[in-house]
């Protein structure tokens, strides 16, 4: 596998080797070892898988407590990820990256705990599928609103009107507010 930097050293794009002729393709998702070699050692707790029509926005969600490391990949469509670090002892608090991931390009961004993570469906349609670190505890999951102005994230939209949001996901906090809260803990 190939293994990207991103601006945010520590989260990281992963290009695995796919494998293909005229049956189809083969490319191993997860390999511990390999995974680990190249600087990411994690242990999976749960998997999700999510399926979204064009213009949802899913985001930027975060866990207090019990935070999710994620190793996310689009099976099917395309989506614009996005990771926010969250980390207050961090050079790039409050920074961002944000990566294209399709089934064309194969690739998957992996998250470590701590950062918020969230992503727009650009294709008609995509599914989604992550890997976790921790389990989802619904009681200390927070969400920073995807349109913050302190984050200034890009999403690429030019009618916000036709986004698609969960009433958790149009209720994210400012910025500033997680950041108290964060350095609170």
């Amino acid at each position: 596998m190939n293994v990207i930097e991103t601006k945010i050293p520590d989260v990281k794009i992963i290009e695995p080797k796919v494998f293909g002729d005229e049956r189809g393709f083969f490319m191993e998702t997860w390999n511990e070892k390999a995974f680990r070699e190249a600087g990411i050692d994690a242990t999976f707790v749960q998997d999700n898988h999510s399926r979204s029509v064009k213009h949802t926005l899913r985001g930027l969600h975060y866990q207090i407590k019990q935070p999710q490391g994620k190793l996310v990949r689009v099976i099917r469509g395309e989506v614009f990820d996005v990771a926010v670090d969250l980390r207050p002892e961090s050079p790039t608090f409050g920074k961002w990256v944000g990566e294209y991931l399709s089934e064309e390009n194969r690739r998957m961004l992996w998250i470590p705990p701590r950062f918020a993570h969230g992503f727009l469906v650009v294709s008609d349609s995509a599914d989604f599928q992550y890997k976790c670190t921790d389990f989802y505890a619904p009681e200390y999951e927070r969400s920073v609103a995807w349109n913050d102005p302190d984050l200034d994230i890009n999403w690429g939209v030019t009618d916000v009107d036709s986004l698609l949001l969960s009433a958790k996901d149009r209720a994210g906090v400012p910025f500033e507010v997680a950041r108290r809260e964060l350095e609170a803990i």
